[in-house]
């Protein structure tokens, strides 16, 4: 049985390691630290931690005044807020002039659960990766989150960092594990298909491999991390190999992860491909594991839709 983790938990721990590394990161949230789990970072470095309340917008714009002091800024609050009542201020005030704000967002995806499609953040990614000079990342479990705070906070410019609220499985516990921005990593080598995912279904991609190899189905699964810059180079390399690709995300079809493996493929190398995610549909109230069953983001549901598309190849 693999450890079960939430990312916004191994996020709270990271900003502990760095506030002891550099005394120049600052951490923001807006009336949400025992949620984004920076409470932990507020406890240990109290002058450094900057409660502003629930006013995101004032937040970007004050962690854009750090960033030009010459402080790391790392702001935190759940992704719809984030991504939704603060774009006009990441927009302009942090992608624009470039400056070096990380914005480290929980509570994004279906999995939110019982709070509802109101805090449900299913188009960030898409609002994120369409602002010039901001880099978007998803991790897909706990060691990836410590990584990738780690390699954003030497990063110079904006970053988007998407958390979640439940637990999921920790799957990059080993030696062979490399993580480095921008480059997506292949956990498992198929010439049938290829299964690129994001976030918390990587788990589940990882499963539904499993399953197709039962059945006498190769499918490879390659882990996208980091949705930009997107590793066009892995991307393309799959599709050759294998000529037919599936993505998986808890995010809507549409302008995420999916989008993004789509732009490279049809531009580069176009192959038979299937993208599994929120049908552009708002989310509902409901426990994370009822949610992710309805609305399709389970390893069986990858299984089924891998079968289809490959059977037209």
């Amino acid at each position: 049985m693999r450890d079960m983790i939430a990312t916004r938990d191994a996020y709270g721990k990271a900003l502990i390691e760095l506030g002891k590394m550099n005394n120049g990161i600052v951490v923001l949230d807006a009336d949400l630290s025992k949620s984004t789990k920076t409470a932990e970072f507020s406890t240990a470095f109290p002058k450094r931690f900057f409660n502003m309340g629930i006013a995101e917008q004032n937040m970007m714009g004050v962690a854009a005044g750090f960033a030009t002091a010459g402080k790391i800024p790392f702001v935190s609050t759940f992704a719809m807020f984030a991504t939704g009542r603060a774009f006009e201020i990441i927009r302009n005030s942090i992608a624009y002039p470039k400056l070096n704000v990380k914005i480290c967002a929980t509570h994004a995806g279906i999995t939110v659960g019982e709070d509802g499609a109101s805090h449900q953040a299913l188009e960030d990614i898409t609002c994120m990766r369409a602002i010039p000079n901001m880099t978007v990342v998803v991790p897909s479990d706990a060691v990836e989150t410590t990584k990738i705070i780690h390699a954003v906070a030497k990063l110079k410019g904006p970053v988007y960092v998407r958390l979640g609220r439940l637990a999921v499985p920790v799957i990059n516990d080993n030696e062979k594990y490399k993580f480095e921005l921008g480059k997506g990593v292949e956990l498992i080598e198929g010439n049938d298909v290829t299964i690129i995912a994001t976030g918390m279904m990587v788990s589940e991609a990882l499963k539904a491999s499993d399953k197709l190899k039962e059945q006498g189905i190769n499918a490879g699964v390659v882990n996208i991390h980091t949705i930009k810059p997107i590793d066009k180079e892995l991307i393309i390399k799959k599709a050759k190999e294998t000529g037919a690709m599936v993505t998986v995300e808890e995010h809507n079809i549409i302008g995420g992860l999916g989008s993004a493996v789509a732009e490279v493929l049809i531009e580069n190398h176009p192959v038979i491909m299937r993208r599994i995610g929120i049908n552009d549909t708002f989310g509902e109230s409901g426990k994370p594991k009822d949610l992710l069953e309805k609305y399709k983001l389970t390893a069986n549901e990858i299984v089924k839709s891998t079968k289809e598309l490959i059977a037209n190849k």
